[in-house]
């Protein structure tokens, strides 16, 4: 009886929106057994942003298990804490769950409902909860969402009232064979290898580039450098050459002092005699 439930709450839950209640009367009419049909009675008309993403998982299913699969990809990384891995996924992640929401959109939009921003970023939330807890993933999966998903740290903690019909059972984890494990292993360490050595060629190159602007810049200022010296050496060349006939001049005026001196004093002692005659020729 549960699983005839939930086709029916898959059935219900992905049909026309203005359908569901009178849908929903029609099939508990058809049944015979009264516990199911009270059950069908009991199921409740989803929210257009889970009628959207239930819409996308009736019709689009291997896109909607593409999305998982990566689903299934991101969690692994992050239990084995491989940083570059879970970035790239995470990346990819980003893309792909706006990519398939949009889709949906469109999807749903074909069929006839509006769907505002505000359901088109439920829709997302949605599919992105799908990526953070395999409950998550399987109640997106069934096609039977009342309400919309958030993802978050804590996952879906309970799907009782989030789908219709029975709680949908997370896919079971498939152990990879020993020499599966072993190989991923050899292929993380070989990435990890490949990205140390990646950095260090470019600190290497960065130092080299470094190295290299400062060399330029060194033989830039020596040769600044050099000319200013030669500039230097021709003035001091000048200067010296100044120097000496400066020198010169000033041995020459000092050899002409003397003589000029001693025709100073003779002068001086001839007008003195001259003086002297004049007086006694006077007196």
């Amino acid at each position: 009886m549960t699983g005839e439930l939930d086709e029916i709450a898959a059935e219900l839950c992905s049909g026309p929106l203005a359908e569901f209640v009178p849908s929903r009367a029609q099939y508990a009419a058809r049944v015979d057994d009264p516990a199911l049909a009270k059950q069908i009675r009991g199921l409740r008309k989803p929210s257009v942003a889970a009628w959207v993403v239930n819409v996308f998982a009736r019709q689009r299913a291997d896109q909607l298990a593409e999305a998982l699969r990566l689903a299934a990809d991101l969690r692994e990384a992050q239990e084995h804490l491989d940083a570059a891995a879970l970035t790239e996924l995470s990346r990819q992640r980003r893309a792909l769950t706006r990519r398939l929401a949009e889709d949906a959109a469109r999807l749903a939009t074909s069929q006839g409902e509006r769907v505002t921003d505000a359901t088109l970023e439920s829709v997302h939330q949605t599919i992105s909860a799908a990526f953070f807890e395999p409950r998550a993933a399987a109640a997106v999966a069934s096609g039977r969402l009342v309400r919309a998903l958030e993802p978050g740290a804590g996952g879906v903690a309970d799907l009782e009232g989030v789908v219709a019909g029975s709680p949908p059972s997370p896919p079971a984890a498939v152990e990879a064979p020993a020499d599966e494990l072993a190989e991923r292993r050899r292929v993380r360490a070989a990435e990890a290898a490949v990205r140390d050595a990646e950095k260090a060629r470019e600190r290497a190159d960065r130092g080299l580039s470094d190295l290299m602007k400062r060399a330029q810049e060194a033989h830039a200022r020596t040769e600044g450098l050099a000319e200013r010296v030669a500039q230097l050496e021709a003035d001091l060349a000048r200067v010296r050459g100044a120097l000496d006939a400066a020198r010169a001049d000033a041995d020459a005026a000092d050899g002409e002092r003397a003589a000029r001196v001693e025709e100073a004093r003779v002068a001086h002692e001839r007008e003195d005699a001259a003086r002297a005659a004049l007086e006694e020729l006077r007196g």
